[in-house]
């Protein structure tokens, strides 16, 4: 049966259990609830019933807990550490106040500012756009830029955005070291030393700024044209390439011929200036030879001519392998001497003795000739 049915007894059966002169009078009360939960807490911090009975003292103790919470959280804020790669700037109702090594520290907001920054590491990054080099011609170059942080104070105070303000630098180094350098030099072997030209450039405009920034490297990749002239560029590339290669042969062919026509024509001189010194010799000996043969002829001329016609009958028979010798006044005496028969049909000396064969054989002939000689001189004398 339900409680408030009629004819029901329905003070007796109030769900909440309240009966009339009864200890529960009805639902839980929440403002009781709260009010006790406020009482416990007054207790714990210290608040407590007033003696006249009015209210309870629980503001100051929420007071309490509010600073305790903004205590903690202050606390939170203010103790920090510092690795040993970082480095802390402190600033004080924002005027610079210290450099923070590693360690723990402790600064005081809001009175103090604190920025903190990881000074070795080295950060990098990467532009690329169009250039104008020094020829009038653009080409897109990407660079790669590598840097850190050197002065923690400079880099906080003295720029605004100081990694915002290397980038512009860096963009206003390479026009400028890629407005005075070729096309060529840009594309090709010339990147390293641009490289160099615009890290030093760069590094001029960051201290001029104050940033408090090192730049270590500055790595230019591969230059290209502008897509939309690539092709046209990559034939007039190919064009000097091979413009360079027969360079490079006519180079080899002119080192290879020239030295040897000049080696030629120095062969040549050397050996005219040699004939020329035999000529003068010889003739120098010739006339020397006459001159000294002139003083023994006005001291014997018959035997002096007699001698001058046996050396050249010597010569010239020296010369020939058949001798034919005619009597004299026309007689019809013909005698034949084959020279060469004569001196094969001698016995065949060893190898090792070839020289001296060959001079036995001239010794030889030389000795015939003489002997046919002195034969005709007794046959005249006779006759």
């Amino acid at each position: 049966m339900a409680w408030n049915e009629p004819g029901g007894n329905s003070n007796n059966q109030d769900p909440w259990g309240g009966r009339k002169g009864g200890g529960r009078q009805g639902p839980p009360d929440l403002d009781e609830a709260f009010r006790k939960l406020q009482e416990s807490l007054n207790g714990i911090f210290g608040g407590g019933k007033k003696r006249d009975g009015e209210g309870q003292g629980g503001g100051w103790g929420m007071l309490g807990i509010g600073a305790a919470l903004l205590g903690a959280v202050w606390l939170w804020n203010a103790v920090y550490i510092v690795d040993a790669q970082e480095q802390a700037v402190v600033l004080r109702l924002g005027e610079y106040n210290r450099t923070v090594e590693q360690g723990l520290n402790i600064y005081f907001p809001p009175f103090e500012k604190k920025f903190q920054e990881n000074v070795t590491r080295e950060r990098s990054f990467t532009l690329q756009g169009q250039m104008l080099t020094e020829d009038e011609n653009i080409v897109e170059v990407p660079l790669t830029v590598q840097y850190k942080i050197s002065n923690l104070q400079y880099f906080v105070l003295n720029v605004d955005a100081p990694e915002v303000s290397l980038q512009h630098a860096t963009e206003s180094a390479l026009r400028h070291v890629a407005g005075s350098t070729s096309m060529d030099e840009v594309i090709t072997l010339g990147r390293e030393q641009m490289g160099q030209e615009v890290s030093q450039r760069l590094q001029k405009f960051l201290n001029d700024y104050g940033t408090g920034i090192t730049v270590t490297q500055v790595n230019i990749q591969r230059a290209t044209a502008p897509a939309e002239v690539k092709d046209a560029f990559d034939d007039v590339i190919r064009a000097r390439e091979d413009e360079q290669r027969e360079k490079n042969q006519a180079e080899t062919y002119a080192n290879g011929v020239v030295p040897e026509a000049r080696g030629q024509a120095q062969r040549l001189l050397e050996e005219a200036n040699g004939y020329r010194d035999e000529v003068v010799a010889r003739a120098q000996g010739e006339a020397d030879r006459f001159s000294k043969l002139l003083a023994e002829y006005r001291k014997a001329p018959e035997v002096t001519r007699q001698r001058l016609y046996l050396d050249t009958m010597q010569q010239v028979y020296g010369s020939t392998s058949k001798v034919l010798v005619t009597g004299k006044d026309g007689q019809n005496n013909l005698l034949y001497l084959p020279l060469d028969k004569m001196i094969d049909s001698r016995p065949t000396a060893p190898a090792g003795a070839a020289g001296q064969a060959g001079a036995a054989s001239s010794e030889g002939a030389t000795r015939i000739i003489n002997d046919l000689q002195q034969r005709e001189l007794r046959t005249r004398e006779s006759r």
